[in-house]
């Protein structure tokens, strides 16, 4: 395999990818990598070609391909190549999801199967801390931009790409509020629709053991943050009643002895690093 062929798989890399190979395809077409799915991913920055050349050569690929039985074909188009774009459309290419600097594009090439691309991701996630302290205080955050004015929530925020689930709130109550922390258990999924971007909408709900004690907000986006007695906040005007059931739902895991933890694992196949959630079956010692 040549140098440039090595650098086209190993930018492809990926679980999608994960047994590809790079076309041996003629001259003058776009080599791309194969997938398991038989189908072909062109990546504008490691196959460049002229302004005026691309119409034919992308022409004469579409024929190979067609030919050679292939399925979905993607074009993956940076911005220093946007001008592929409109040739794309005139291809019967669509648009399949975008991010800053670049575009991916698809189009399905067998007249005789049904398309089977699948859609881009559709879900955000979020997640929120359950934080108590030996006091039997919970943490409690009121954010600037809240959508009712001076409520009272749980701490926490959106996931980072590549960030788990207990990474994410443990950072987010460490920004929001300086309370180092410490994962406990999972205590609720709330899974909604038509969230933001018109994306369905993941929060997960954990319980944190807190490191230290005093406060000290994000100013940039709360406004007040304190410890509050428990009994207040099931009880307080501004805690909406689906927090107050995150919090009921926690004090009956602690009275019961429910667990659920996070457990890190690999893919046998993939190498690839994962995390199990379930419930803790140990036997709890009297």
């Amino acid at each position: 395999m040549s140098e440039k062929q090595d650098n086209i798989l190993n930018a492809a890399d990926s679980w999608f990818n994960k047994y590809a190979a790079v076309e041996d395809a003629p001259e003058g077409i776009f080599k791309g990598v194969s997938d398991r799915f038989n189908g072909i991913t062109v990546d504008s920055n490691l196959e460049t070609c002229l302004p005026d050349k691309f119409t034919s050569i992308l022409q004469k690929s579409l024929a190979y391909w067609t030919e050679s039985r292939k399925r979905g074909i993607w074009f993956k188009v940076h911005l220093n190549s946007s001008h592929w774009v409109p040739e794309l459309v005139n291809n019967d290419f669509k648009f399949h999801h975008a991010k800053e600097n670049f575009v991916t594009m698809y189009r399905w090439l067998p007249s005789d199967e049904s398309v089977n691309i699948p859609p881009y991701a559709h879900t955000m996630v979020g997640v929120g801390a359950i934080v108590v302290n030996k006091q039997n205080q919970i943490l409690a955050v009121s954010e600037k931009n809240a959508l009712i004015k001076n409520s009272w929530k749980l701490p926490g925020g959106y996931v980072e790409p590549s960030e788990n689930f207990v990474e994410a709130a443990i950072r987010e109550v460490q920004e929001e509020t300086s309370i180092m922390t410490k994962f406990d258990t999972v205590i609720a999924i709330r899974h909604a629709h038509n969230a933001g971007f018109e994306c369905s909408d993941l929060y997960i709900v954990m319980a944190l053991t807190p490191e230290n004690k005093e406060i000290k907000k994000c100013e940039r986006e709360i406004s007040k943050c304190e410890w509050m007695n428990i009994d207040d906040y099931l009880n307080h005007p501004k805690v909406h009643e689906t927090n107050r059931n995150f919090l009921r739902l926690y004090l009956k895991y602690k009275e019961n002895g429910i667990t659920l933890t996070c457990k890190d694992e690999v893919h046998q196949i993939l190498k690839k690093q994962y995390n199990i959630y379930s419930v803790d079956l140990t036997e709890k010692k009297c």
